[in-house]
């Protein structure tokens, strides 16, 4: 009655466990020069790489990119490979996801640092033609109000640069407050018609 069912001796030979120890044999001779024992083990591990690489990356040429470098890596470290510690197969896999790891960690680096240089560079240009604009806009109001009569002028710098109400311009000047309006109203009209301004 200690017969073993059929179906759980099958379970008990795993093939992920066959292809395991096929993989520390092969990265063990690899690890003392054997080049054919690493094309052996990457025979064996190139599916597990490049699937745990690709479930990072989410990117098919990228994926292929950084599976070649886990296996140059794998090919150099090959030597330092200790099975006592583990088998080949999670060797490779966690390596295969830290380099994936890295890479993606290294895009998303590119890609902010980018995206800052873009955006001061984007701040920087708008900066600097607002000022141009400001500073010509500036000088054409300053010409335009070279053309004012003195008492239009002063009115007008009263009102606008000084933020006054005509009742204080009034008050300011000395004049009635009618004719603080009027020369506030005669100076901006002149000013509107010098620098071309259409309403």
């Amino acid at each position: 009655m200690n017969e073993m069912n059929p179906l759980r001796r099958l379970r008990a030979v795993d093939p992920d466990d066959a292809q395991a120890d096929v993989m520390t044999d092969a990265l063990r001779e690899a690890g003392r020069g054997s080049e054919a024992a690493f094309r052996r083990f990457y025979e064996a591990a190139s599916a597990l790489v490049y699937g745990t690489v690709l479930r990072v990356v989410r990117d098919r040429a990228i994926a292929e990119e950084v599976a070649q470098e886990v296996f140059v890596e794998l090919w150099r470290l090959a030597p330092r490979f200790d099975a006592g510690k583990g088998t080949a197969r999670a060797w490779a896999a966690t390596i295969a996801h830290r380099r994936a790891v890295d890479r993606v960690r290294s895009e998303q680096s590119r890609r902010d640092r980018e995206d800052r240089d873009n955006q001061a560079a984007t701040i920087d240009h708008d900066s600097v033609s607002e000022q141009v604009d400001d500073s010509l806009e500036r000088e054409r109001v300053r010409r335009a109000l070279i053309d004012l009569s003195d008492t239009q002028r002063e009115a007008v710098t009263l009102a606008y640069y000084g933020g006054h109400t005509y009742r204080e311009v009034a008050v300011l000047l000395d004049v009635a407050e009618g004719t603080a309006k009027t020369r506030i109203r005669d100076g901006l009209i002149k000013l509107r018609d010098t620098m071309g301004v259409t309403s």
